[in-house]
């Protein structure tokens, strides 16, 4: 008798292998990305996909119900899996509420809705707490969010509404929408105008070197560089749009944030006029 719902699952992505697993569902899952780190016993499944390519015989050979895959960057993965006859699912949250949304559904597809909206509904209410903690603060820091250093790129737009939550500015907040990296990149002169008080790095991958960031031209008057306000958010927390993003990331942010607060660090509260001026736009 067939199934009613999906029993073999690749998951091309980590945030929907963390979501399944959350679900008490990772024993469905058959194969992930060798990007996945999280929960570690996930890395104890095949391994069949980096994140722009993937083994095609390999996810076949796992013969999977369901390949689950995210963004316009995995459609050729996704569509090359669909000319071999199995069934793809690709998201595309790029918001803190698609990325609830996002849990929803995949309850939904493995038959377990009631089970991830509740999971849905307790990340909300963690987002909530924090907001209202930042809402004490005596003041928003205007936060530059590093999301490649070169070129550099501000932070998708997930990233930017969790830097608000947990009680900065983000100071390209015009930027926020664009979906593409290429439309993120930034200026460094530009970036040194706008003078962010603290800046978080996450360069998808790969270490941040605070060297590297102290030393561009025209940095040393930024107030970040001059007060070593320079922290590093490891990617897998932060550039993942799932679960983690909405915990163990965005509680980063406001951590850092309210220890600054707390060691009496103050800030420059106005804002620059073009972060004014984008505010008001966006």
């Amino acid at each position: 008798m067939r199934a009613p719902y999906p029993e073999r699952i690749v998951c091309l992505t980590e945030e929907t292998t963390e979501t399944l697993y959350l679900l008490g569902q990772g024993d469905r899952i058959v194969g992930v990305s060798g990007y996945t780190v999280r929960p570690p016993e996930a890395r104890l499944k095949p391994k069949v996909s980096a994140f722009i390519n993937a083994k095609f015989d390999k996810i076949e050979a796992l013969d999977p119900d369901l390949v689950l895959a995210f963004s316009d960057l995995q459609a050729d993965l996704g569509a090359e899996l669909v000319r071999r006859g199995i069934a793809v699912v690709t998201f595309n949250q790029r918001t803190v509420a698609e990325i609830l949304q996002m849990i929803a559904m995949l309850g939904g597809l493995v038959g377990c809705q009631q089970e991830a909206e509740r999971l849905a509904d307790r990340l909300a209410g963690n987002l909530e707490r924090i907001r209202e903690s930042a809402s004490r603060f005596p003041a928003r820091p205007r936060v530059f969010f590093e999301e490649w250093d070169e070129p550099l790129i501000s932070g998708i737009r997930w990233v930017e509404e969790l830097v608000e939550i947990a009680g900065g500015t983000p100071i390209f907040p015009e930027l926020a929408r664009a979906k593409l990296a290429k439309d993120r990149i930034v200026d460094s002169a530009e970036v040194a105008r706008r003078d962010p008080e603290v800046v978080f790095a996450s360069w998808c991958g790969k270490k941040m070197k605070k060297a590297t960031i102290q030393s561009r031209a025209g940095w040393n008057t930024v107030s970040a560089v001059r007060d070593d306000r320079i922290f590093e958010i490891k990617s897998t927390y932060i550039l993942q749009p799932g679960p983690a993003s909405l915990t163990e990331g965005v509680g980063q942010l406001h951590d850092i944030l309210r220890h600054l607060f707390d060691t009496k660090d103050t800030f420059d509260t106005k804002d620059t006029k073009e972060t004014k001026d984008t505010k008001e736009n966006s």
